[in-house]
């Protein structure tokens, strides 16, 4: 999910909470080059400053519409509008793409490859994953030193972690260090 992946560029010491090893990928001229890469995202490098401001304050917002969400709130008027300003930022055309076996696929093709067209296909994927997801599945890491943002997409909705092997493993030794510590003061 292009959204979750823009939010997440805030990378967290999610193993030891330090806050003086927390990054901004954002601010990684080699990460953000790799990152358009893999979604596919055309945009100048390297970003400049007031691009780069642009880009932190979506992030920023999009940080505070999923809290929202998690909390249990709705999108409102307001979140509707901005993201209809951040995409009219990035005008598209569509366009039929042959596909195997005499299909053809309806997608669509940015007019521009600007970052204020690479805001607004973030802003795209993330209304169309307000239109078509459920609110109720939107989580933040339960580890409150890493925050993710993701998608809950199991059967039962009772993702508490972002990577289970990872935050997950990581939390349940934090619980069993916990009780055994509490114990042993209980004992003493």
């Amino acid at each position: 999910m292009l959204w979750a992946d823009f939010i997440n560029s805030y990378w967290r010491d999610w193993r030891t909470g330090d806050r003086s090893k927390d990054r901004d990928k954002l601010d990684e001229p080699e990460w953000l080059a790799e990152w358009l890469e893999k979604q596919q995202l055309p945009a100048a490098l390297p970003v400049m400053p007031a691009e780069l401001e642009q880009l932190k304050q979506l992030r920023g917002w999009l940080w505070e519409e999923v809290q929202q969400l998690v909390q249990g709130e709705t999108p409102d008027a307001a979140c509707w509008e901005q993201l209809n300003q951040y995409l009219a930022e990035g005008p598209v055309i569509r366009r039929l793409i042959p596909q195997d076996g005499g299909q053809a696929e309806l997608t669509l093709q940015p007019l521009q490859s600007h970052w204020q067209q690479i805001m607004a296909e973030i802003s795209a994927s993330f209304a169309a994953a307000l239109l078509e997801k459920d609110y109720a599945r939107f989580r933040i890491c339960g580890n409150p030193d890493c925050l993710w943002v993701y998608y809950d997409d199991t059967r039962n909705r009772s993702k508490r972690y972002c990577d289970d092997k990872l935050c997950g493993n990581l939390m349940k030794v934090r619980r069993f260090r916990a009780r055994k510590k509490a114990a042993e003061a209980d004992d003493s």
